[in-house]
């Protein structure tokens, strides 16, 4: 197989350029030079914000298929698309399940209703602009050519966003730690290689349309994620359950500052109860949360221990200080 990934120097767009690697197909990557392309690619540089002339590296070659993990404005998807229609075979577009209509309901299926988007969109919140971008790579090359790959929380080696390397890096640096109740919560989210390495499957066996991606509901849960953090640091620490009440009480935010965690409600069933039937038809397989965890932290380990992250994403992650605050108020309404 020959394929081209627009992307594919960070996080997801890496992983599927080296699981492509591992199957031994030829691999061009597509990007602006800010980032090393990973070796064994031919790499092509451009920007797909500068308009057809950023996109002037792709004007010739032809491939079985196009990986495109863009996440800002649909313009650039359209472009890329309508360039590729004539030369590419499938596109495989990494889009989210935000593109679903907010609150999506617990168990919701691909059949959902959508946000509105346009394939010509320029800057949009990111909902609109992952449905726009779906629109785009449909329109370009016709719903039985082209994968919607609609991931939820993603998590693995390689993770610009910095949510699993914020609880490495805490649970590393040991002492008791606020950890987010209930300790059974099931959690829903994908490894980024399960996600490359189903995508490839999708594109080489002619999938198209739209997957929901990500674990099945109750893959993992709280504990496990965060007991695996310990075991793979190997740091000596506490683990201090609390209280969703408390923790809401107390204003701490959910996903933000503690990363992964939502409390059960409407945000929960939106985020770790989706429907993949689908997908797990289709051969998803995804790997336990220890192996998540400790090729993470192996990664994060070679960069000194501090992941490198996205300009256009929030920092995360609970302060030394409101933790240590909210221990000190709070231990009594711990669980235990």
């Amino acid at each position: 197989m020959k394929l081209l990934i627009l992307g594919g120097t960070e996080f997801v767009g890496r992983a599927v350029v080296e699981a492509a690697l591992g199957r031994g197909w030829e691999v061009t990557v597509f990007h602006r030079g800010r980032h090393a392309a990973p070796a064994g690619v031919l790499s092509l540089h451009g920007d797909r914000t500068a308009g057809p002339e950023g996109l002037a590296a792709l004007a010739d070659g032809s491939w079985d298929a196009v990986v495109d993990t863009w996440s800002a404005a649909p313009s650039a998807v359209r472009d890329a698309a309508r360039l590729l229609a004539g030369r590419v075979g499938r596109y495989a577009y990494v889009s989210s399940r935000s593109v679903y209509t907010w609150p999506p309901a617990a168990g919701l299926a691909e059949d959902g209703p959508l946000v509105d988007g346009s394939p010509d969109d320029g800057d949009v919140p990111y909902a609109e602009a992952k449905r726009g971008g779906e629109l785009a790579a449909t329109a370009a090359f016709g719903a039985d050519r082209t994968l919607l790959v609609r991931a939820g929380l993603i998590l693995g080696p390689y993770e610009n966003i910095g949510r699993l390397p914020w609880w490495l890096g805490r649970i590393a640096r040991g002492g008791t730690v606020l950890a987010p109740g209930p300790s059974a919560l099931p959690l829903q989210y994908v490894d980024a290689r399960d996600l490359a390495e189903w995508t490839l499957d999708a594109v080489a066996a002619g999938l198209s349309g739209p997957y929901n991606l990500v674990s099945p509901p109750g893959h993992t849960t709280m504990g496990e994620l965060l007991d695996a953090c310990v075991r793979a640091t190997g740091a000596d620490v506490e683990l201090r359950w609390a209280e969703p009440e408390a923790l809401l009480a107390a204003g701490v935010a959910p996903w933000s500052e503690l990363p992964v965690w939502l409390p059960p409600g409407e945000m929960y069933d939106a985020m770790h109860t989706a429907d993949v039937s689908r997908a797990v038809e289709a051969g998803l397989r995804c790997r336990p949360v220890a192996e998540t965890v400790a090729d993470t932290w192996a990664w994060l380990e070679t960069l000194g221990g501090v992941a490198p992250r996205r300009p256009d994403r929030p920092e995360v992650g609970l302060s030394p200080e409101r933790e240590a605050e909210f221990l000190a108020k709070h231990a009594p309404d711990a669980m235990g």
